[in-house]
């Protein structure tokens, strides 16, 4: 029967389509094929012995994932399908196990609303087995005892009826209860008075199996049955019991054989960490019952591999459950060992993260923990290969896809044509928000058709948080990760130290025990292992959290601040440290790197989101200044924070860019966003943070002389000169960053002899090898020039400063791409591999730009040098595009192609209009033989003759050095 969704149903007055909306969920469903075909090949071994206490079970099957994701449909799916051909989903396609034994699947809700204890959990589990039509003789008589002791006055008829078990299969279990007892007797040739009296009857079938009498010679093989009847009747003995079920099916014969498939749904309803008593009878069920396969959904993982639980339960250990050891976390005495980088380990969990990839448990990172998803047990097909045997069999269920997510919408609500109900507009807002989370995508449905009933609903209607959620997600956590999950969602990403010292604990125990929840997802690179699911994080920072225990305002601000001074500390405790700014930098490394701007990204969006003080972030934004690697680090647009809530606040709840955090992230953004960005916008950007005067002064002129470099890459040269004036001479760490931007405005301006003598003094911390060879390369002085960008890079590397050290070497590969073509090509690959993981866009068109004169002359010229022309002159980066105008007058002038260099001188007339980057013209034309109308105002350092005719031969040489046509 097709599954009715009642509440869309009831929910409007239109006969719309109300189909129940299954999607995906494949490799689940191949997962439980392969457990099912892995379980009836052990059983059917001729070596399987039922009776066997010892060897290490593998009858389970764990789902594990997030409240909400799917787990109790799955379970529904998965029962219909192992019942036959009609309840299962198309896409499953058809198992390929074999016919005998038939499957008998047996699904119980241990849901606390479910009203399912441990005795109702035995008596369904023999229900399910009322259907064969026999006697279980063993288990029978030792059930009736138990219900006799514990039930006095209630016959089990009328216990079921009771219960509400008043289907076919309860009906019929009684009658064959006391049939067991009525054959007892009757094979014992017991008075019929004696015979309908339970405990002479188990009195005498004790007797008979310890004698071996050939009366009980049905009974005598379970040899534990006579302890199990003599035991004192009560639910600990009753855990016990499902051996002799299990030793009852395994006498059946073998064309009436059936092999159980139990799913028990909602198991984190048994119990939790303090209290494991029903889940240690549940465990001996499971244990006692290798015959059966167990598929098992809930929130976490099962622990029982976990040797430390040794005496919660009875079974405990890899040994005894290798399936479920995948993922044992280390040892509770050994302390975690601090990350430095991103690939350092944690002691916690390998669980990668569940990421959307059609509702399957994929890592974080493309397929990281991919393997959490794969049971090669099935595939192997034999037990001789012990890895496949023992392959992980508790799988995260993950969030459907972005495909799954629309397709599901569409087909949750239709018209009774088919057509969706809810528009693909809406259904693209509902699915990002989602994260592909069911339980969100159901609470949206609903929401929709709520707000059909008066009105069309729009995007805005469904971008939307559901507190609902919030009780779903927390209805079983302790207090205290409550408390650590409320702080974890003020974090992007968090370690336990991090989670504990932001909820202000003083221990990691609750946070140890959150990180093992399907809540939170790990990707294990990362230097923070850990984050929320996205869609729960979303719903604890936004909804209204009307739980007993919510933060106030004032405890989240409290809260982000005891984040953002943990996080403060990671720095500075790290290798990386403050840094003295762009001249020195202690702490530079890969390692001190990946702190740095790891604790900047996540300090950053604290301090904007809620209101804080600059504090540590001042020292972290100098630090991160000082490589010139400009990774991305803006956080996202601020979304409605609880903290930044007030009358101030925008209608999406974020505060006006107010404050010296919100000019910080500005700044921080506008320099790493200008290596994709026009100049033009970052300029833009800038001078508004310059002109709110909101940052403290020594971060204001940090902007300022940004601000002046992107003037100068545009040709502004007045602003430009104006800023770097000022931070020149200020006592700003960037001031002799300052005084190197005023010698490179003056050779812009074409007066190299003062450029050369300002430049003498400025020494490392002002770039001085690299400036002179600035200098030097225009004059064709191309052997001086890679000379001292040699020496520049040499001082890059001893100050580990990667960002200069990667641009020295693209101008030295620049230049030597004019004079020997053969050593370039060396340098170029040099360049690029010192690129690699920098976001430098003037050094990667300075690089490109030196493969263009490398081929020069060549046919391998053209194609790319229109693109590069094409890219310089969509960064807006004057510098670029002159070089590259430059690198085609010099490819025509070879050529001997007037045409061509006329159109490149044009367009470097154009460039140069403003005045800046004009020796780039006089250069053009002394590569192309030309003479201008007009006197030049570029003062050279020494007669232009020379410098004419140097340019000239540069051309002539690699004339002469092209083959023959």
């Amino acid at each position: 029967m097709a599954g009715r969704d009642l509440r869309a149903l009831f929910g409007s007055n239109d006969r719309v389509g109300t189909d129940e909306a299954f999607t995906n969920r494949e490799r689940q469903w191949a997962q439980v094929a392969a457990a099912v075909s892995e379980h009836l090949r052990r059983i059917s071994d001729p070596g399987f012995d039922v009776q066997d206490l010892e060897t290490a079970r593998r009858n389970v099957l764990v789902f594990h994932g997030i409240g909400g994701i799917g787990k109790s449909t799955l379970s529904r799916k998965v029962e219909a399908a192992l019942g036959g051909a009609p309840g299962r989903p198309a896409q499953w396609g058809e198992p390929s196990w074999p016919t005998s034994p038939v499957l008998l699947p047996v699904r119980i809700d241990l849901a606390r609303s479910a009203g399912v204890d441990f005795e109702r959990l035995v008596l369904t589990l023999r229900m399910a087995f009322a259907g064969l039509d026999r006697a279980m003789p063993a288990f029978d008589l030792a059930l009736l005892r138990y219900w006799g002791h514990n039930h006095p006055g209630e016959s089990l008829e009328e216990y079921l009826r009771r219960a509400g078990l008043v289907h076919r299969l309860a009906k019929a279990l009684p009658g064959q209860v006391q049939g067991a007892l009525s054959k007892a007797a009757e094979e014992l040739a017991l008075p019929g008075a004696v015979g309908s009296a339970v405990g002479q009857v188990t009195t005498a079938v004790v007797r008979a199996v310890r004698e071996r009498r050939t009366a009980a010679r049905a009974l005598a093989g379970c040899p534990r049955l006579a302890d199990l009847l003599e035991a004192e009747p009560d639910l600990d003995a009753l855990s016990f019991y499902p051996h002799l079920l299990a030793y009852e099916l395994d006498r059946l014969p073998e064309k009436k054989k059936v092999a159980p498939i139990v799913l028990l749904d909602t198991f984190e309803d048994v119990g939790d960490r303090t209290h494991r008593d029903l889940e240690r009878l549940v465990q001996r069920v499971v244990w006692l019952m290798p015959n059966a396969l167990f598929v098992i959904t809930g929130r976490s993982r099962l622990q029982w591999a976990d040797p430390a639980l040794q005496g919660q339960l009875d079974y405990t250990g890899p040994a005894a459950w290798p399936q479920l050891a995948a993922h044992l976390p280390n040892p509770r005495t050994a302390p975690a060992a601090p990350r430095t980088d991103a690939s350092s380990g944690h002691t916690g969990s390998n669980r990668a993260a569940a990421s959307s990839d059609s509702g399957n448990a994929v890592g974080a990172e493309d397929a990281a923990g991919a393997a959490n998803d794969v049971d090669r047990s099935g595939t192997a097909g034999t037990e001789d290969d012990a890895q496949a045997a023992d392959a992980d069999r508790q799988v995260l269920i993950g969030d459907f896809s972005p495909e799954d997510r629309d397709d599901y919408l569409a087909r949750r609500l239709a018209h009774t044509d088919g057509r969706p109900l809810i528009e693909p507009e809406l259904r693209a807002v509902i699915a990002e928000r989602s994260h592909g989370l069911p339980l969100y995508l159901d609470l949206a449905v609903q929401r929709f058709l709520e707000i059909r009933r008066t009105r069309t609903p729009e995007p805005a209607d469904v971008d939307h948080d559901f507190p609902a959620l919030l009780a779903r997600t927390m209805q079983d956590l302790t207090e205290p990760e409550r408390h650590v999950l409320r702080a974890a969602c003020l974090l992007d990403a968090f370690d336990i130290p991090l989670a504990t010292a932001a909820a202000g604990l003083p221990r990691e125990a609750p946070a140890r025990r959150l990180v093992e929840r399907p809540l939170v997802l790990e990707h294990p690179a990362g230097l923070w292992p850990y984050h929320l699911h996205g869609v729960v994080r979303s719903t604890l920072r936004h909804a209204d959290d009307r739980t007993d225990d919510s933060w106030s305002e004032q405890d989240w601000h409290v809260a982000a601040q005891r984040a953002f001074t943990a996080i403060g500390d990671r720095w500075t405790n790290s290798t990386a440290g403050p840094a003295a700014g762009p001249g020195a930098n202690p702490g530079a490394g890969a390692a001190g790197r990946v702190v740095l701007v790891a604790c900047l990204r996540q300090g950053l969006r604290l301090a904007r989101d809620h209101r804080l003080d600059l504090g540590w972030l001042t020292d972290a934004a100098w630090a991160y200044i000082g490589d010139s690697v400009w990774e991305p680090l803006a956080p996202p647009s601020p979304a409605p924070s609880r903290s930044a809530a007030g009358p101030e606040a925008d209608r999406s709840g974020a505060a006006p860019a107010t404050t010296p955090a919100d000019m910080l992230v500005e700044t921080l953004s506008a320099l790493t966003r200008r290596q994709q960005e026009h100049r033009a916008r970052t300029v833009q950007r800038l001078a508004a943070v310059v002109d709110s005067r909101l940052l403290p002064e020594d971060l204001h002129l940090m902007a300022l002389y940004y601000l002046a470099k992107a003037q100068r890459d545009l040709g502004h040269r007045a602003g430009s000169r104006h800023g770097m004036q000022t931070v020149a001479d200020s006592t700003s760490r960037l001031a002799p960053a300052a005084r190197r931007g005023l010698v490179h405005l003056l050779r812009l301006a074409g007066d190299f002899p003062a450029a050369h003598q300002a430049a003498q003094h400025l020494g490392w911390k002002g770039r001085e090898q690299r400036v002179l060879g600035d200098i030097h390369w225009p004059h064709a002085l191309l052997d001086r020039a890679a000379d001292h960008y040699l020496r520049a890079r040499t001082e890059a590397e001893q100050h580990a400063i990667a960002g200069e050290r990667a641009t020295s070497q693209a101008q030295r590969a620049f230049t030597l791409a004019f004079t020997d073509p053969a050593a370039a090509d060396d340098e170029i690959d040099l360049a690029t591999q010192l690129l690699n993981g920098l976001t430098l866009t003037a050094t990667t068109f300075t690089v490109a730009t030196a493969a263009l004169i490398r081929v020069a002359g060549t046919d391998a010229f053209e194609r790319p040098a229109l693109q590069l022309r094409a890219d310089t002159g969509n960064a807006g980066i004057g510098a670029a595009r002159a070089a590259v105008e430059l690198a085609f007058t010099f490819h025509h002038a070879v050529t001997g192609d007037q045409n061509g260099t006329d159109d490149a001188l044009a367009r470097l007339r154009e460039i140069t209009a403003e005045g800046d980057h004009r020796y780039y013209l006089d250069i053009a034309r002394f590569m192309a033989g030309q003479h201008s109308d007009t006197s030049s105002d570029v003062r050279w350092l020494e007669d232009e003759r020379a410098v004419r005719s140097r340019w000239r031969a540069l051309v002539t040489d690699r004339r002469a050095g092209l083959p023959p046509l």
